[in-house]
């Protein structure tokens, strides 16, 4: 059974910086895709990055170059550093997996907040 389980979020002003973090079980990380996706309130869930089982990474144009997107094999825990962070980055922010049959599977989500 897979299970993301994600932590990190809360408040932090304009210009700081966060790390988000993704626990999975079920899964090893290290061979899979995990991607990070966000929420605000009232838009669409949007991808933000992604990180393959090869370890390529891509990042959406308005988080790249201040987001970072990594994993640690031995913790099977996979991060989204966020620096130079702006109100527009204030959003739930999901782990997300994918199996080889379109399953996806979410985390329960993490609040971030970016405000002075």
């Amino acid at each position: 059974q897979v299970q993301l389980v994600e932590s990190g979020g809360g408040l932090v002003q304009p210009g700081g910086s966060l790390t988000l973090s993704c626990a999975a079980s079920g899964i090893i990380v290290s061979i899979s895709t995990m991607r990070w996706y966000r929420q605000a309130p009232g838009k669409e869930r949007e991808l933000v990055a992604t990180i393959t089982s090869v370890g390529n990474r891509v990042y959406s144009a308005p988080v790249r170059g201040r987001f970072t997107i990594s994993r640690d094999n031995a913790k099977n825990t996979v991060y989204l550093q966020m620096n130079s962070l702006e109100p527009e980055d204030t959003a739930v922010y999901y782990c997300n997996y994918r199996d080889g049959a379109l399953q996806d599977y979410w985390g329960q989500g993490t609040q971030v907040t970016v405000s002075s």
